[in-house]
């Protein structure tokens, strides 16, 4: 996620790059139409008034998936009255849900760690909580707090992501220009990566355990191993691990997954900004690794996002300049393989801190997001989903070579069965068809496609591992509109991926340049990404059409097995105004109380069945500020057949067909939360009970600069502070903080039943 796109008329971010030139049809390749528009989901409720809880009351979801079924009877109907759009520097929930904050940035995580004093002076981060609370997954304990029990609603561990910063807050007068003071980059470094913090509930009351054995940083300093097809590869070999099995830290962790064994995977999302390239580099490599990171977005002369190179000499600074100095021809006297070290599904057992924690590379490296477990079966294999979240990226899947023991739910080692599971097996890449059906293609060197690519020579299975996205090039993969979270139905065994949105989605793409760069190649409509479209921010002329509001796109895998090789698939919701035109935008026909734009975040609870659905935008927040709906979802095909006209600049007529799921009431789509200004909605996860859930506030008031830090009125927010939390209530000053929610029913039930 943090790859908030806005309204075309207000830029885009930076983060949201395509750097797929590859031409690939997007779903199927229906030719010169494109579209690059702004879509949101639908869903169906009545208006109501909602709770508005200062502040304190907040919650966003959208997480992995694992593979437990509903433990209790599903809930097919929503019965919360739907809260209201919301511009307010508040959290909104239903009348009767509570939603308290329990864990914020900077919060420390051992006895002896001071608090939070947040106004830039604070240090230790490698003790602290991280930034941009991302996706998270909880993690069972048993009641004295000893051992881990799956079914424990008591008390818990979450284990959650720091997947960026809002920099200018972690310092006193907000970050510094380049060169950038070394201690700067020592708060800002650890503030990434992942927490593990006990969680314990007394009464009805949730809090955090400070002095937990448990609590633990993994950040982008910490020691980790390669495993899987990647290990000991050339293309890892770097002046940290020279034989090219270790790699340091992990960075821009976004979504989630919950492995069947009780462990955390956590996907690298943008890692590759992080990094810089002299504006020679290309010339002194000399080779192939030119091509591949140009397709991973970085060309020479790229500036890094935050500096850290320009602090020192010190090996942990110069790690971020990838450029090719050194004189071997492997690359282990220098850092230009360091880039192939990041971008995995990195597995942490997070009961344990001294197991090793192991990125698992034969799940393929892009920007990923969330890692969502197919529904286990004894004697099949295990299948993993995921998607790369970049304009015009791919979907993948991977499906383990060992058929799932049930005996590895509770094994003696969990990170051995990480090893069994997730290291050996096979990489596929979607490609969708125009009617409805699609086909999982294989990324394997010996897939003569792969193999014979023109565009990249690639060497060996590593290889293809590390370079998944011109593997997906190579076989003619489908082009999406930025997928990011995935999610699989606890019974339906349905999965679910959220398309946030795509401004280079056009009807009639226009021809690239020579050297354009990547993120402006245009892409043409399809019948997966079939909407191209103007809108209008906050009263000002209509933008450049493009998938403004995102949709939700789901697959049935053929016969429900894992190892499928074919699957059908129809959009679950697309994003839309309800004000919309329902012929070509508002497809799913959303109400003012369900509609939406940029879904992100999307988690499935396997105690009620319902869908969480969280917004990251930048297209409708003139309107409302990000959101968390609730769904309750159908099946693939339940919908209809819908065909999209368009008319050409030379008045001929553009027919694309798509596949729109059953159009939501009142009863099966609900807002169900609004969080305060200028933040994200993301990571969820619940109680084995399903009586909490728990949910992201990410970096409310991020709109801020170095040279407005010292004026707090002019804050954009000033949440969890102004809500009372660990501040004066109606605090109008405090710096605003990342923070995570525990949100409960009053009357104790399940959340959403």
């Amino acid at each position: 996620m943090n790859q908030r796109v806005n309204h075309p008329l207000l830029g885009i971010d930076g983060d949201d790059e395509n750097s797929n030139t590859s031409g690939n049809a997007d779903f199927m390749a229906v030719l010169d139409a494109r579209l690059s528009r702004r879509s949101v989901l639908r869903g169906g409720v009545g208006t109501a008034a909602a709770v508005v809880l200062g502040g304190l009351s907040v919650s966003a979801c959208g997480g992995g998936d694992d593979d437990a079924p509903v433990a209790n009877p599903p809930v097919d109907k929503l019965s919360f009255t739907a809260v209201a759009k919301s511009t307010a520097d508040a959290v909104s929930v239903p009348a009767g849900y509570t939603a308290a904050v329990i864990y914020a940035l900077g919060d420390p995580l051992t006895a002896g760690t001071p608090a939070f004093a947040n106004d830039g002076s604070d240090t230790d981060f490698d003790q602290r909580a991280g930034d941009h609370h991302d996706g998270m997954e909880y993690f069972g304990l048993n009641t004295a707090g000893t051992a881990r029990d799956a079914n424990g609603s008591e008390r818990g561990l979450l284990a959650m992501n720091h997947e960026a910063l809002s920099d200018n807050y972690l310092h006193v007068n907000g970050s510094s220009a380049r060169p950038r003071p070394a201690s700067e980059s020592d708060k800002e470094i650890p503030a990434h990566g992942v927490s593990v913090v006990e969680v314990r509930k007394t009464g009805s009351t949730w809090a955090y355990v400070q002095d937990s054995a448990y609590n633990r940083r993994v950040t982008p300093l910490t020691p980790l191993e390669l495993s899987g097809a990647v290990r000991g590869n050339a293309l890892v070999k770097t002046l940290y691990s020279t034989a090219g099995t270790g790699a340091r830290g992990t960075i821009n962790n976004c979504g989630t997954g919950y492995t069947p064994w009780g462990t955390l995977l956590t996907g690298e999302e943008n890692f590759e900004g992080y990094f810089t390239r002299s504006a020679g580099d290309d010339a002194a490599r000399g080779d192939k690794s030119v091509t591949a990171l140009n397709r991973y977005k970085r060309k020479q002369g790229a500036a890094s996002r935050h500096g850290w190179e320009t602090s020192g000499a010190d090996d942990k600074y110069q790690r971020w300049d990838i450029s090719k100095i050194g004189a071997s021809a492997d690359g282990s006297d220098d850092y230009r393989n360091e880039l192939n070290t990041f971008g995995y599904i990195v597995e942490i057992d997070p009961y344990d801190k001294a197991a090793i924690i192991k990125k698992r590379t034969t799940l393929g490296r892009f920007a990923h997001e969330s890692a969502a477990f197919g529904k286990a079966v004894a004697g099949k294999p295990l299948a993993v989903y995921m998607g790369d979240d970049s304009r015009g990226e791919y979907i993948y899947k991977f499906v383990s070579a060992t058929n799932w023991d049930a005996a590895d739910a509770e094994p003696s080692n969990r990170i051995a069965a990480g090893d069994k599971y997730l290291d050996s097996g096979k990489l596929y890449v979607a490609k969708f068809n125009d009617d409805g059906s699609g086909d999982w293609i294989e990324l394997s060197f010996d897939n003569l496609d792969v193999k014979n690519y023109a565009g990249y020579a690639f060497a060996d299975a590593g290889d293809v591992a590390i370079h998944s996205r011109l593997a997906g090039d190579a076989v003619g993969a489908t082009a999406m509109d930025r997928p990011e979270w995935c999610a699989v139905h606890p019974t339906t065994g349905e999965i679910y991926y959220t398309l946030t949105n795509n401004s280079v989605r056009k009807l009639e793409p226009a021809a690239p340049a020579v050297g354009a760069s990547p993120d402006s190649i245009q892409r043409a409509l399809d019948a997966a990404n079939p909407r191209s479209y103007k809108d209008s921010y906050g009263g000002a002329p209509e933008g450049s059409a493009g998938n403004i509001n995102g949709h939700i796109i789901r697959m049935k895998e053929e016969g429900g097995e894992p190892a499928a090789t074919g699957f059908t698939w129809d959009v679950y919701l697309f994003g839309a105004q309800s004000d919309a035109d329902t012929s070509k935008i508002n497809l799913s026909s959303l109400t003012a109380d369900q509609d939406f734009s940029s879904p992100d975040g999307l988690w499935f609870s396997r105690s009620t069945g319902l869908c969480w659905i969280q917004t990251d935008d930048g297209a409708y927040t003139d309107v409302s500020n990000c959101m968390m709906l609730l769904g309750v979802p159908g099946t693939v095909g339940d919908g209809v057949k819908t065909t999209l006209s368009y008319t050409l600049a030379d008045t001929s007529t553009l027919n694309v067909d798509t596949y729109v799921g059953k159009k939501p009431t009142a009863d099966t789509l609900k807002r169900f939360l609004v969080g305060p200004k200028d933040c994200e909605l993301t990571g969820c996860t619940e109680t084995p009970d399903g009586k909490t859930v728990f949910a992201n506030i990410q970096h409310p008031g991020e709109t801020i600069s170095a040279a407005t830090i010292g004026n707090p009125a002019g804050y954009v927010s000033h949440w969890p502070g102004n809500a009372g939390y660990q501040a004066t209530v109606g605090n109008t000053t405090s710096r605003p903080r990342s923070a995570t929610l525990a949100i409960t029913k009053d009357d104790g039930g399940r959340v959403g039943a």
